[in-house]
C-alpha cells in the first residue's frame, strides 16, 4: 500500500498533516472529490429545473435568467466559500467535523453536556483538550447563562437533534432525487417514454444500491474519485461550450445588481422560487463532516481549485443555453448537452447519482451511531464493513427503513421538483443550525468578540434565513416531507434520551451506599463463590440500584467482582490507551472493583478483541502499580501519573494505561506473581498483592459471569398522560423492539445472567 493510499485509510490528522509531502496532499485533495463533492457536484441536475417550476415564467430580456444565475453565484460564494471553507472549516475537534463536532466543543468548553456520569478524570483525556485563552465578559456571561438554566442547555440539544433529524431526512430524499433527476434524462432522446418506466427503473436502481449497502463502500470506493473527477470537468467543458456557442454576455449576471433587479421585477413569486436556487448548495455541510477522513487543507485545495470553478461554470453554460431556448425549462440540462456528447454524459450523470446517494447513505449510518452514543438513538446492530478503514459502518435496520421510505417518496412524488422543496428545507435548516452553533463557537471557544459573532449571525444566518422562508412556502408543494420526517426522528430521539435519562435517575436516586455495604463487613454477609462476576451499571460510582435487587433475591456473588460501566465522553474518539478507568471498592478484602469504559461519540462501542482478558489485564496492572506507589511513598509522579489518583466518594480511582500486549492470552503478570511466590520474598506488602494478582487470575480460571439489568421503564400512576404515552408506549416499544444489551456488548450466551428490574420514573 502507497503512503497515499494507507493516508487515506487512516484519515490525516491535524497534527501528522504537517509532516506529509506535497503530493500525498494533492493525492487526497483529488480521493476527497468521491467522499466529499458527490452530493455537491450533481446539484446541476435539478436546480433550474426546481427554480422555474412554479408561477416565474421567461421573458425575453433574460432578467429572470441572469437574477438566478446571480443569485446562484453568490449564494455559492458566500455559503459554500466564505462561510464553510474559511470559517466553519476551522472549528474541528481534534479534526472531526460536523454539527456533533460543533455540539461536543460547546460542551467541553462552556460545559453545557447533559450527558450522564462525567466526571473531572474525562477532562484529562489527550483529546479533551480545551482552549487555553482566558474568558472574555461575552464568554464568562454566556457560561453563566446556560449554568443557571438548565432547561436553556436541554433546548440546545432539541435545536441539535432538529438539524440532526433534517440531516438523516436529508439520507432519505437525496438518493431519491438523485436517481430520479439522473434516469429522467433519457426522456430528452426517448420523449414517448411513460413517467412510470423512469418511476419503475429509478425504484429498481434504489433497491439495488441498498441491498449492497452491507458489503462496504469500500469495494467501490476506488470507483468515486474517478467519476465524480469526470462529471466535473464533463460539465465545466459542456459549460464553457454552452456559453460561447448561445450567450458569451453571460457573465454579465455575476453582478449582484441582478439579484437586486430580479427580485424587484418578478416580486413575490420570485422570492418563492428562491427555495429552488437554495439547491446548489446541497452538499457543503458534507464537506465540513467528512474532515475526519480527509484534512481542511485537502478539501479547501479540491473545492478551491476543482469543483468552484467547475460548478460555476456549469450553471453560467446552462443560463445561457435557457436565454435561447425558454422552452426547455424543464429539461435544461440535459438539453444543453451537445448531441456528440450525450450518452456518455448520461452514464456519467447516472454514476454519480448513484455514488452520491451511496456517500449520503454511509454519512447517514455515521449519523445515526453517534446519536446512539450520545443516548439519542436506539440501540441497532452496527456492522463494521471495512477491516482497514475504520468508521465505515453498516446498519442493517436502518438501511431498509431508508429504503423504504426512498422508495415511497419516489414512488409516491415522482416528480424532482417536489422533492426539491423538501430536499430544500431540509438543507437549509442544517445550515442555519451550523451557523447559530458556530456563533456560540466563537464567542465560547475561539473567545472572540460580540461583534465578530454577530457579522457571523447576521451575514449568514440572514441568508439561511431568507431560503428557509422561501421553503416553508413550498410546504404544500413537496415540503411536507421533510417536516414529516424530521418529526418521526425526533420524537424516536428525543423520547429515548429523555427514557434513558429517567432511568439514570432512578439509579442515582436508588443506588445502594457505602455505608450499607460496609455495615455487612467484609464477607458482606453473603456467600462468595469463585470466579469474575462483571456487573453492568449505569452508574460511574456507587452501587445500582439492580446490586441491591440481585443480592436479596440471590445472597452470593463472585469471588472478585466488577462493576462495569459504559459511557460516552463528549469527545470523537478516547484512544485504547485510556479507554479503561479502574478503581477499587474500598478495602482489599472486599475483592470489588469499578472499571469505567470509555467511548467518544465518533467510536464504536464494541471491543476488538477479549474484552475479558483486557478487564483482568487492567485489573491486576491496577493492583501492582497500587502496592508500588505504597512501597515508593516518594516516587515522583510523572506528566501522566499526576492525572491517576483522585479521590470520589471514598474510593480511590487510578487511570490505568496499557498497551495492546496486555490482550494476549498468557497474562504476564500472573506468570510473574507464581514465580515470586515460588522463590520466596521477604517483603509481606509485595507478598500479598503478588498474591492478590494470583486470586484474581484464578478466579478468571473458574470463568468470568456477565450479570446485566433486564429493565423494564413504567411511568409512575401520577404521571401526566403524556409522560405516560411516551415512556410506557413509545419508550417500551422501542426498548423491546432494539438491541438486548447482552448483543450490544457482544456478551457469550453461556456466560449471562440477567437481573430483572422495574424502573419507576
Amino acid at each position: 500500500m502507497n503512503p497515499s493510499e494507507h493516508s487515506m485509510e487512516q484519515g490525516v490528522s491535524q497534527q501528522n498533516f504537517k509532516r506529509t509531502s506535497c503530493t500525498t496532499v494533492l493525492t487526497l485533495a483529488y480521493q476527497s472529490l468521491g467522499v466529499v463533492y458527490g452530493d455537491l457536484s450533481t446539484a446541476p441536475l435539478y436546480v433550474y429545473k426546481t427554480t422555474f417550476s412554479g408561477k416565474l415564467s421567461l421573458k425575453e430580456d433574460d432578467e429572470e435568467i441572469f437574477g438566478v444565475l446571480s443569485f446562484i453565484f453568490w449564494t455559492f460564494t458566500i455559503i459554500a466559500l466564505f462561510k464553510y471553507v474559511f470559517i466553519v472549516m476551522s472549528a474541528d475537534d481534534n479534526g472531526e467535523g460536523g454539527t456533533f463536532a460543533l455540539y461536543s466543543l460547546l460542551c467541553r468548553n462552556g460545559r453545557l453536556s447533559i450527558l450522564p456520569n462525567q466526571q473531572s478524570t474525562d477532562e484529562k483525556l489527550s483529546t479533551y483538550g480545551t482552549e487555553d485563552f482566558a474568558d472574555t465578559w461575552q464568554s464568562s456571561i454566556l457560561k453563566l447563562f446556560f449554568e443557571k438554566h438548565p432547561g436553556i442547555r436541554k433546548g440546545l440539544l432539541i435545536f441539535v437533534l432538529i438539524g440532526t433529524c433534517m440531516a438523516i431526512g436529508d439520507g432519505v430524499i437525496t438518493p431519491s432525487i438523485s436517481v430520479l433527476a439522473a434516469v429522467s434524462g433519457v426522456k430528452v432522446k426517448i420523449s414517448e417514454l411513460h413517467d412510470n418506466y423512469v418511476i419503475m427503473v429509478s425504484c429498481v436502481i434504489l433497491v439495488g444500491l441498498f441491498s449492497i449497502q452491507h458489503h462496504g463502500t469500500h469495494r467501490v470506493a476506488f470507483l468515486f474519485a474517478p467519476v465524480v473527477a469526470t462529471w466535473l470537468l464533463c460539465i465545466s467543458s459542456i459549460g464553457i461550450y454552452n456559453i460561447f456557442h448561445w450567450n458569451p454576455k453571460v457573465y454579465r449576471a455575476l453582478s449582484p445588481i441582478y439579484m437586486a433587479k430580479f427580485i424587484k421585477t418578478t416580486g413575490i413569486e420570485g422570492w418563492l422560487s428562491l427555495g429552488g436556487v437554495v439547491l446548489s448548495i446541497t452538499g457543503v455541510e458534507t464537506m465540513f463532516s467528512n474532515l475526519g477522513h480527509f484534512s481542511a487543507l485537502t478539501i479547501k485545495i479540491a473545492f478551491t481549485c476543482l469543483v468552484y470553478p467547475c460548478l460555476i461554470l456549469a450553471y453560467m453554460g446552462e443560463a445561457a443555453f435557457l436565454s435561447r431556448h425558454h422552452e426547455d425549462i424543464q429539461r435544461s440540462f440535459y438539453k444543453a448537452i451537445p448531441e456528440a456528447v450525450f450518452w456518455p454524459v448520461f452514464i456519467v450523470a447516472t454514476f454519480a447519482a448513484i455514488l452520491r446517494s451511496q456517500a449520503v447513505i454511509s454519512a447517514t449510518f455515521s449519523i445515526i451511531s453517534q446519536c446512539h452514543a450520545l443516548n439519542c438513538f436506539p440501540s441497532v446492530k452496527i456492522i463494521h464493513t471495512s477491516t482497514r478503514i475504520y468508521g465505515q459502518i453498516y446498519i442493517p435496520e436502518v438501511n431498509w427503513i431508508l429504503m423504504c421510505f426512498c422508495l415511497a417518496i419516489t414512488f409516491g412524488l415522482r416528480d424532482t421538483n417536489m422533492i426539491g422543496h423538501a430536499y430544500g428545507l431540509a438543507v437549509t435548516t442544517v445550515m442555519f443550525v451550523t451557523t447559530c452553533l458556530m456563533t456560540l463557537v466563537i464567542l465560547i471557544v475561539w473567545k472572540q468578540g460580540i461583534i465578530k459573532a454577530l457579522t457571523c449571525l447576521l451575514l449568514f444566518g440572514s441568508i439561511e434565513l431568507l431560503y428557509i422562508s422561501a421553503c416553508i412556502c413550498k410546504v404544500p408543494e413537496g415540503g411536507w416531507i421533510s417536516l414529516v420526517l424530521c418529526f418521526i426522528f425526533m420524537c424516536i430521539m428525543y423520547t429515548w434520551n429523555y427514557g434513558t435519562m429517567m432511568k439514570h435517575q432512578f439509579d442515582v436516586e436508588n443506588k445502594v451506599s457505602m455505608n450499607r455495604m460496609l455495615s455487612m463487613g467484609p464477607s458482606l454477609g453473603m456467600v462468595r463463590v469463585p470466579g469474575v462476576g462483571l456487573m453492568y451499571s449505569n452508574l460511574a460510582s456507587g452501587f445500582p440500584a439492580m446490586f441491591g435487587h440481585f443480592v436479596t433475591n440471590l445472597p452470593a456473588f463472585h469471588e472478585v467482582l466488577v462493576f462495569v460501566c459504559v459511557k460516552s465522553v463528549q469527545v470523537p474518539h478516547v484512544s485504547e490507551t485510556e479507554r479503561l478507568l479502574i478503581s477499587r471498592v474500598n478495602s482489599k478484602e472486599l475483592g470489588m472493583f469499578h472499571c469505567i469504559v470509555r467511548y467518544g461519540y465518533k467510536d464504536i462501542q464494541q471491543e476488538k478483541y477479549n474484552f475479558e482478558n483486557k478487564l483482568i489485564s487492567s485489573i491486576v496492572q491496577f493492583v501492582e502499580s497500587e502496592e508500588e506507589s505504597i512501597e515508593e511513598p516518594t516516587h515522583e509522579l510523572s506528566a501522566n501519573d499526576e492525572n491517576s489518583n483522585v479521590e470520589d466518594h471514598g474510593v480511590s480511582l487510578s487511570q490505568n494505561t496499557f498497551d495492546k500486549s496486555c490482550c494476549e492470552e498468557n497474562l504476564l503478570p500472573s506468570s510473574r506473581a507464581l514465580l515470586v511466590m515460588m522463590n520466596g520474598d521477604n517483603h509481606p506488602e509485595k507478598c500479598f498483592y503478588e498474591d492478590e494478582s494470583l486470586q484474581i487470575m484464578k478466579a478468571k480460571e473458574f470463568g468470568v459471569t456477565y450479570i446485566l439489568g433486564h429493565s423494564l421503564a413504567k411511568a409512575k400512576n401520577s404521571s401526566s398522560i403524556l409522560k405516560k404515552f411516551a415512556i410506557d408506549v413509545v419508550f417500551g416499544f422501542l426498548s423491546k423492539n432494539c438491541r438486548e444489551s447482552d448483543a450490544v456488548l457482544d456478551v457469550p450466551h453461556t456466560s449471562l445472567l440477567e437481573v430483572g428490574m422495574t424502573y419507576y420514573v
